[in-house]
């Protein structure tokens, strides 16, 4: 691996020194762990001037390895963005239709960074960013067990117990989500805010969660993910979280 560096404490090695391919690509800020799998599977990997085909593989600091055909530096600095997304950018970093993506909304000068997973089209609010792909998905695993709080406009015939009741989780459409703390904020005829904090963040679970409710969602904002929140981050503003604050707020990741 080129421009060799000394292991990250949130990443310790193994005894015998080596670690996983694709948790050391991981760790360079390539992707995550997943996609590195992915990116193997594609061919698009070499090890020592050989075409992976296996993740399966352990690698040290003396080995090369390349990713489309550029070397992988060794591992940063942990590094933590928290952005303001707003409505109508995708989470991803490339859009077949040619949509504005997250980082194409991104100011210059910043390294190459990985959300904390997603945000749809039409959800606004806080985006966890990261160089470190372990860090992504430490922050994204259900078993991390992150409390995600959102803002949620609905329209339509509000009842409070049954808001109440989504602490005992609901099924909708053959899928179960889990306990959510649900509440009435605020009131205005046929619409209001509901503040709902989850910990599983299934895909569109609030607007399925709402419409298991006989409510229409018509506006949502992510107000905090962990330790972590939106306070008065303006639409498509970053704000790096000091490296210290990131071991305080953090510690499980350290640990793991």
């Amino acid at each position: 691996m080129s421009d060799k560096a000394n292991k990250n404490q949130s990443s310790p090695p193994q005894a015998d020194g080596k670690d996983r391919i694709a948790k050391v690509m991981a760790r360079a800020g390539v992707c995550s762990r997943r996609d590195a799998e992915k990116m193997i599977a594609q061919g698009r990997v070499q090890l020592n001037g050989q075409t992976l085909d296996t993740p399966a593989v352990k690698v040290d600091e003396n080995d090369e390895i390349v990713v489309d055909g550029k070397p992988i530096n060794g591992p940063e600095e942990t590094r933590l963005f928290l952005y303001h997304k707003p409505v109508g950018v995708l989470t991803t970093s490339r859009d077949d239709r040619g949509r504005q993506t997250v980082f194409d909304d991104l100011p210059d000068g910043l390294p190459r960074l990985l959300s904390v997973g997603r945000l749809d089209l039409n959800t606004e609010g806080l985006l966890l960013l990261t160089n470190d792909g372990a860090l992504s998905r430490y922050l994204e695993l259900p078993a991390t067990g992150l409390k995600r709080t959102y803002r949620v406009r609905v329209y339509g015939n509000i009842d409070e117990q049954a808001l109440d009741d989504l602490a005992n989780g609901i099924t909708y459409e053959g899928v179960h989500y889990g306990a959510i703390d649900a509440y009435l904020e605020k009131r205005t005829g046929r619409n209001g805010w509901v503040v709902m904090t989850l910990t599983e963040g299934k895909n569109r679970e609030i607007r399925n969660v709402m419409r298991a409710l006989g409510l229409q969602v018509n506006r949502l904002i992510r107000l905090s993910y962990g330790a972590f929140s939106l306070d008065d981050l303006d639409k498509s503003e970053v704000l790096e979280v000091p490296p210290p604050q990131i071991r305080k707020l953090i510690p499980g990741f350290y640990k793991s």
